[in-house]
C-alpha cells in the first residue's frame, strides 16, 4: 500500500515540474510562431512560477478545511482545462493567460501530498516516504525536457500541451479511484477567514520555520537558475540541439534521485541535523568545482554538467530532513505549514529563474557564481535557524 501511495503522490508532485520543463525546448519555436521576443517567451515560464508559488499559500489551508481529495481533484480539472487552452492558443497573450491558470492549478499535488504524508506517518517513517516520493518524482524533470524536445521536433510545440492535458487526466482518475481521504472530518479546521489569517500570522512569526524554508529555497535556487536558463544553456552555451536537453537534466535530476534514495536509508542512521550538514558540504563542493571549471575552461559536455549532478545529490540529502524539521513545528496545521513552506521555496524559485536567470544565462561562469551565491545565503539561513530554542506549536 505504501508503494502505491508513494507512486501516486509522486505523480501528483510531477504535475508542476512537467509543466515547467517539458516545453523548455520549444522556447525558440514559440517565439517564431507568435513573433515574440525571447524575453516575452521567458515570461510564460516566469508568470507560471509566480502563480504557482502564490497559490501554494492556499492549497494546504483549503485541504485542512475541506479535505485532501477535493482540493486535488478540483485543481486537476483547472490544470487540464488550462493545458488544452495553451495547446489551442492563437497568440502569445492567450498562451500567457493559460500558463497563469496552469500555474495557479499545478501546485496542489506537491503541497497536499506533503500534508498527506504528515497525516499518515511520523518521524523516520515520514522522512523515508517523503524521500521515496522525491526519488520517483525526480524522474519527471529528467524525462520532461527530453520528451519535450522529441515532441517539438516530431509534432510541434502544441503537442507538448496536449501531453500535459493527458497527464492531468490520468492523474485525475488515479486520485479518484486510488487515493483515500487522509484527513477525517473531525480533524478538519472550520473555514473561518479570521482564524486562517491568525494561523498564517503565527507561521509567519515563527522565524525558525521561515529560516528553514529559506535554507531549502535558496539551495534549490541553484537548480532554479539552470532550469530558468535551460534553453540558452543547452543551445547557446553548450551548442547542442533541442533534442539534447538530457545532457543537462539527466545529471541534474540523477543526482536528486540518488540523493533521495540515500536520504531514505539515512533516516534511521543519522540525526536530521547531521544529514543536513552532509548535504550542505556536498553542495559547497559542487559550487566550488563549478566556478573553478568555468574559470579555466570553455563549457562543454560532460564536464560542464558534472557539478550539477554533485549539487543536486547534496540538495536531496539536505532537503528532506530540513523540510520535516520545519513542518513539525506545526503538527496541528500541517497543511497550512506545508503551504507556507512551498510558497517561500517557489517564490524564491520564481524570482531566481524569472529575474536572475535572464541576467546570467549568457555565461556559464556567471551561472556558476549565481549558484554559489545562492548557496551561501542558504547556509546563512540554516546557521541562523540553529540560534535559540525552537518552539513546537
Amino acid at each position: 500500500m505504501n508503494i502505491l501511495l508513494t507512486i501516486l503522490l509522486a505523480g501528483l508532485t510531477m504535475v508542476g515540474p512537467l509543466a515547467i520543463d517539458t516545453y523548455l525546448p520549444s522556447f525558440p519555436a514559440i517565439g517564431v510562431a507568435f513573433g515574440a521576443s525571447p524575453i516575452m517567451v521567458q515570461q510564460t515560464l516566469s508568470m507560471f512560477l509566480f502563480c504557482f508559488a502564490f497559490m501554494m499559500l492556499f492549497y494546504g489551508t483549503l485541504s485542512d478545511s475541506f479535505g485532501r481529495r477535493p482540493v486535488i481533484l478540483v485543481s486537476l480539472v483547472l490544470y487540464i482545462a488550462a493545458s488544452i487552452g495553451a495547446a489551442l492558443a492563437p497568440s502569445i497573450g492567450v498562451l500567457l493567460a493559460c500558463r497563469i491558470v496552469q500555474g495557479l492549478a499545478a501546485g496542489a499535488g506537491s503541497v497536499v501530498g506533503r500534508a498527506i504524508v504528515q497525516d499518515r506517518f511520523t518521524g523516520a517513517a515520514a522522512q523515508k516516504i517523503l524521500a521515496h516520493i522525491m526519488m520517483v518524482f525526480g524522474l519527471a524533470p529528467a524525462i520532461a525536457p527530453v520528451l519535450g524536445g522529441w515532441l517539438q521536433v516530431s509534432f510541434g510545440w502544441r503537442s507538448i500541451f496536449w501531453f500535459l492535458a493527458a497527464f492531468g487526466i490520468v492523474m485525475y482518475f488515479a486520485v479518484q479511484r486510488l487515493l483515500p481521504e487522509s484527513l477525517a472530518v473531525k480533524d478538519r479546521h472550520p473555514f473561518h477567514l479570521g482564524v486562517i489569517a491568525r494561523n498564517y500570522w503565527k507561521v509567519l512569526c515563527h522565524h525558525h520555520f521561515l529560516l528553514l524554508a529559506i535554507a531549502v529555497g535558496m539551495s534549490f535556487a541553484g537548480v532554479a537558475l539552470y532550469i530558468g536558463s535551460a534553453a540558452y544553456f543547452v543551445m547557446n552555451i553548450l551548442h547542442l540541439p533541442e533534442t539534447a536537453f538530457a545532457w543537462m537534466f539527466v545529471p541534474l535530476i540523477g543526482g536528486m534521485v540518488v540523493g533521495s534514495a540515500l536520504s531514505g536509508k539515512f533516516a534511521h542512521r543519522f540525526a536530521r541535523k547531521t544529514q543536513a550538514w552532509m548535504g550542505f558540504a556536498v553542495m559547497i563542493l559542487a559550487g566550488v568545482i563549478n566556478v573553478g571549471y568555468n574559470l579555466y575552461f570553455t563549457a562543454a559536455v560532460p564536464w560542464a554538467v558534472l557539478p550539477l549532478f554533485i549539487y543536486s545529490f547534496g540538495l536531496s540529502l539536505m532537503m528532506t530532513p530540513i523540510t520535516l524539521m520545519a513542518l513539525e513545528y506545526f503538527p496541528n496545521n500541517s497543511g497550512l505549514a506545508s503551504s507556507m513552506q512551498s510558497f517561500v521555496q517557489m517564490l524564491l524559485f520564481a524570482l531566481v529563474s524569472g529575474l536572475l536567470a535572464p541576467l546570467l544565462f549568457d555565461s556559464a561562469l556567471n551561472l556558476a557564481w549565481g549558484v554559489l551565491g545562492s548557496l551561501l545565503v542558504a547556509v546563512l539561513a540554516w546557521l541562523l535557524a540553529q540560534v535559540g530554542k525552537p518552539v513546537v506549536h
